[in-house]
């Protein structure tokens, strides 16, 4: 891993990124990945990153990070939209046939 880490730092300084602009985008990608796991969940994540909740939340705004956008990108499907299952358990899920006309 370090040396991925390495090989991205070079590629980025090769790029001529500002450093700023590369902190910013890894605490972006950081913070995306541990909200992720708890899918949106501020309080969680903030644990796990050692940082109080409101800190996570002043971050996430400095970031032009959304958490409510990144929860809800992550949330599945209603069961009534989902392929394969039913509403009800033991009735065969609903299909839509286009009438052509």
């Amino acid at each position: 891993m370090k040396r991925d880490l390495d090989n991205l730092v070079l590629q980025m300084h090769a790029a001529g990124l500002p450093y700023n602009d590369a902190v910013r985008e890894f605490k972006k990608r950081f913070i995306f990945e541990v909200l992720a796991r708890h899918r949106g969940n501020q309080c969680k994540a903030a644990e796990e990153l050692g940082m109080h909740r409101n800190t996570l939340s002043r971050t996430l705004a400095e970031l032009e990070m959304d958490s409510a956008q990144i929860k809800k990108g992550l949330r599945r499907p209603p069961t009534s939209v989902r392929p394969g299952r039913s509403m009800r358990p033991g009735r065969p899920a609903l299909q839509i046939v286009s009438g052509g006309r």
